[in-house]
Order: C-alpha cells, then structure tokens, then sequence
C-alpha cells in the first residue's frame, strides 16, 4: 500500500517522541485532499487512534493509518523525509501522480 524510507521513519519516530499530545500518538495519519496547486494536496499527522475504517499499514514499530478515500490515491507510494539546502521535509513518489508541482506536496 504505502512504504516509508528509513528516513522517513527515524522522522516520524523523532517527531512521536516528541509530541506534546495529551495521548501518545499511535501513529501517523497520511490522507488526500483536494487542493493544492495541481489537484489533490498530501495531508499528514501525528493521531491518538487510527479511525474505525483505516487501512493500517505498519511500517517497522510505525503505524499508517490511511482512509479509504485516500488508499486508491496513495497505493504503492514511497515516503521519504529529506534535508537539502532548500529545507528538510517529506516527499512523496506516488506511482498515481500524473503531474506535480514544483514544491511535492500536491499532485493530479
């Protein structure tokens, strides 16, 4: 369904660690939205429980949670956390992507 890189996944740990939540995060929500400048825009989040209709996707000791209107638009998608001169951040290779734009983050 979705895999993240060893990058991405020290990220997430990192940033779960971190987390200031009243609830420990269970993992990481990546959903689809529409927007962004070339149709659908990348949604992500650190949540306390994944919803009652997610696809949970485990990735090593990290947890996807993905909703079904996302999973067909998110099917065999890399994610990848990067640092470059630009800024870090993370990216998205999703197979599905016709076109994106310049800064990863939407995509049509």
């Amino acid at each position: 369904m979705i895999a993240l890189t060893d990058s991405a996944l020290e990220a997430v740990r990192t940033a779960m660690a971190r987390s200031q939540a009243a609830a420990t995060p269970a993992g990481l929500r990546i959903q689809v939205e529409t927007g962004g400048c070339a149709g659908y825009k990348y949604m992500m989040g650190l949540v306390a429980e994944p919803q009652p209709d997610d696809a949970i996707v485990t990735n090593g000791d990290v947890s996807v949670f993905i909703d079904p209107v996302s999973q067909p638009l998110l099917a065999g998608t890399t994610v990848d956390f990067v640092v470059a001169l630009e800024g870090s951040g993370f990216t998205f290779t999703n197979p599905n992507a016709s076109n994106s734009c310049s800064c990863g983050k939407s995509f049509g």
